[in-house]
């Protein structure tokens, strides 16, 4: 689910504070100062000083502010998703389509995104949230003109990747933590998660027939519409915070410190699996429903909403076993297992309908409760005054998992067939899993020391 997550869905965690910007400083602190006479712009530490109540209520700004910039990060993100389900299919038909190409234009934005995720984080803070978001949707938009004019794989990798370069994810919840007081940020973040959950899960559902309506083109053109959208509404709705100053961006060596972090290792290697296995799968699953169970292009609807469904309630029903970090890794570990078990299921299921259904529905409810605990264990696990970082680092590990996979899902496209792809794809669980159960045992390790060393202050 790229930013999917990245962003994704995956922002919902403990603690709003928790919720950190990818590529920016951890929750922006809201500026204090008395705004110059005369200026309208906003500050929520204006409009609600501090107060002793833990929980308050999100007021009408903070209300607007946080459906807006949801609306802004998801339409970008559903012009992402909406080509997944549908693009092997038309790529197959295009002159000198290999399975190489088709992997690599399908996953190739996860490249723009880690070229640019960071600098576009870096730049909000020096010109403001909003000229940063704005270059971001711009980008967007180019790289679908891009596409949907282009007649040969090749120009379709190169807008995918322009699309990619347009990472604006992290500067919009920069721009919600600025417009936010330090009580209110979780809910708006879980807002911001829940909008980008939902995303995913129209796309799946509507990117089929609206192919089959105006073809791969005018899905592209449609996503450049989005960004325009998107656009419209940050200038139009959402209000201007006055410019953070302080503290910096996390840069580039806090983020590399991040990734060599040990105890990060397990999360950011767990990310990076995850999205390689999911660009992977629909490099393979679109060919699958068409040419093995023989389901139209324009149907492929009536799939993907039961499991959607299922999944969402599999969601509701776990969250509260990922209260506390042994238990969140323990879920980790299972959904680990699901996904290889329920890719071997995409292999071996041949004609069988139902079958495909039971292993989409368990693949997808593993991701999507590893799109929550993984950003949550992150920020829970990560430094105090390293969160921004981490969550960078995090973030890139996401973007690089999208871009191998696609190209590891095309390669074996090419070599194995649609099958193949998830019999490769299965075995890779095999590497992924003894990473978590190690990862595990140390973090493990790591807090009962603490709570050894804090006992005797109790």
């Amino acid at each position: 689910m790229g930013e999917f997550s990245r962003v994704i869905g995956s922002i919902i965690g403990p603690g709003g504070d928790r919720h950190v910007a990818i590529g920016t400083r951890a929750a922006a602190a809201t500026c204090r100062h008395k705004p110059p006479r005369g200026s309208r712009l906003y500050n929520a530490a204006h409009a609600f000083p501090e107060i002793d109540t833990p929980v308050s209520k999100l007021s009408r700004l903070e209300r607007r502010s946080a459906l807006t910039l949801a609306c802004v990060i998801s339409l970008r993100l559903f012009g992402l998703f909406l080509i997944m389900p549908v693009f092997s299919l038309y790529a197959k038909t295009m002159p000198g389509a290999t399975g190489f190409m088709i992997g690599l234009a399908l996953g190739v934005y996860g490249l723009g995104q880690v070229l640019l995720q960071i600098p576009l984080g870096l730049l909000s803070d020096r010109i403001g949230r909003k000229p940063a978001i704005t270059l971001g949707l711009l980008l967007f938009a180019l790289g679908g003109l891009i596409a949907a004019m282009s007649h040969t794989l090749t120009g379709i990798a190169i807008g995918r990747a322009v699309q990619g370069m347009g990472a604006v994810a992290g500067a919009g919840i920069a721009l919600a933590a600025d417009l936010t007081v330090e009580e209110n940020r979780g809910k708006v973040m879980g807002i911001i998660g829940v909008s980008i959950g939902l995303a995913f899960l129209l796309a799946l559902i509507l990117g089929p027939p609206l192919e089959a309506i105006d073809g791969l083109p005018g899905l592209f053109a449609a996503t450049s519409i989005l960004a325009l959208v998107s656009l419209a509404l940050l200038w139009l709705i959402v209000p201007t915070p006055e410019r953070a100053r302080a503290p910096a961006a996390a840069g580039f060596g806090h983020v590399l410190a991040m990734l060599r972090d040990t105890r990060m290792l397990v999360l950011n290697g767990s990310v990076f699996f995850l999205h390689a296995l999911l660009t992977a799968s629909f490099v393979g699953l679109p060919l699958l429903l068409a040419h093995t169970l023989n389901l139209p292009v324009n149907r492929h609807w009536e799939l993907y909403l039961p499991v959607m469904v299922v999944a969402a309630l599999v969601m509701g029903a776990s969250l509260r076993h990922m209260r506390e970090v042994a238990q969140s890794l323990r879920v980790v570990m299972v959904c680990v297992v699901a996904i290889g078990l329920a890719l071997l299921g995409f292999a071996l299921s041949g004609n069988h309908l139902i079958a495909f259904g039971v292993a989409a529905a368990v693949f997808f409810s593993a991701f999507n409760l590893l799109e929550a605990a993984l950003p949550s264990l992150v920020s829970r696990l990560a430094p105090a005054h390293l969160r921004g970082a981490a969550m960078g680092a995090y973030s890139t590990s996401q973007f690089i998992g999208a871009f191998v996979g696609g190209t590891f899902g095309g390669i074996a496209l090419g070599r194995l067939g649609a099958s193949g792809i998830f019999i490769c794809a299965a075995a890779m669980t095999l590497l992924w899993l003894p990473l978590v159960m190690a990862g595990a045992r140390r973090i493990g390790a790591d807090i009962r020391a603490a709570a050894v060393t804090e006992a005797p202050a109790l």
